[in-house]
């Protein structure tokens, strides 16, 4: 919830000057719901896409203040964060409720970045890898191998967002991995190794490419250090170099 229409345009026209159309990087911006029509026009065929932060699982109905997965995907939209941390704690959003988000989103083509993380004390009581093999077990159910390939998978551990605490490189590469298993278990090797597992919690210029460098790492879920254009190009630039 940050930026006015009038900063976030320039933001992304800068963005979009800034960029190197043939960069391998995929890059990607999820603003807030009343900038997202604007922002969608700006960028068309820019190679950069946008993402909604939040969708409600039902097609329509009497839910005041909620957007549906077709009324994001209309405007312009591609992808969809679905599951955030904020979303989880602050919003009391259960597995359940995520699942019905996820399948809302690939009904109407929308792809959707899955975020999954551990809270601090179930990181101390060595409960990582049951909370995230929990999340995706649940988050993921009813889910086929055809539909997966449609998944963005982001780890990002609660303990790390907005804190200034990030995850040792080695700490968030072990998650990964972990990650990539669980999903090769579920839909096969050859899908688990094409999806995107990305690494997100106090994401900055600093550390990106530290991050990067990290075999089961494939990109970035970045949150404040995106707001300011120079810190965003630096990180997008430190993931180019890896």
């Amino acid at each position: 919830m940050n930026l006015t229409l009038e900063d976030g345009m320039e933001f992304v026209k800068l963005l979009k000057s800034s960029l190197n159309r043939e960069n391998e990087i995929v890059c990607g911006i999820c603003p807030p719901f009343v900038f997202l029509r604007d922002i969608c026009r700006v960028l068309e065929s820019s190679g950069i896409f946008v993402a909604a932060q939040n969708i409600h699982s039902d097609k329509n109905g009497a839910y005041t203040g909620e957007v549906s997965a077709l009324m994001v995907k209309e405007i312009g939209c591609t992808h969809v964060l679905i599951g955030h941390s904020e979303r989880r704690h602050l919003f009391g959003e259960t597995d359940a409720f995520i699942n019905a988000k996820i399948k809302a989103a690939l009904s109407v083509n929308l792809k959707p970045i899955l975020c999954v993380g551990e809270k601090l004390n179930e990181r101390e009581e060595g409960k990582t890898e049951y909370v995230i093999k929990n999340q995706l077990k649940e988050d993921l159910r009813g889910i086929n191998a055809n539909q997966a390939k449609e998944l963005v998978i982001a780890y990002e551990p609660v303990w790390a967002i907005g804190t200034g605490k990030t995850a040792l490189p080695e700490q968030a590469n072990e998650v990964h991995l972990f990650i990539r298993t669980f999903l090769t278990a579920e839909y096969g090797k050859d899908i688990a190794n094409s999806l995107y597992i990305q690494y997100g919690g106090s994401v900055k210029p600093e550390n990106a490419g530290e991050l990067m460098a990290q075999p089961a790492i494939d990109g970035l879920l970045v949150g404040g250090a995106s707001i300011k254009l120079e810190s965003f190009l630096k990180i997008i630039e430190a993931a180019s170099s890896n």
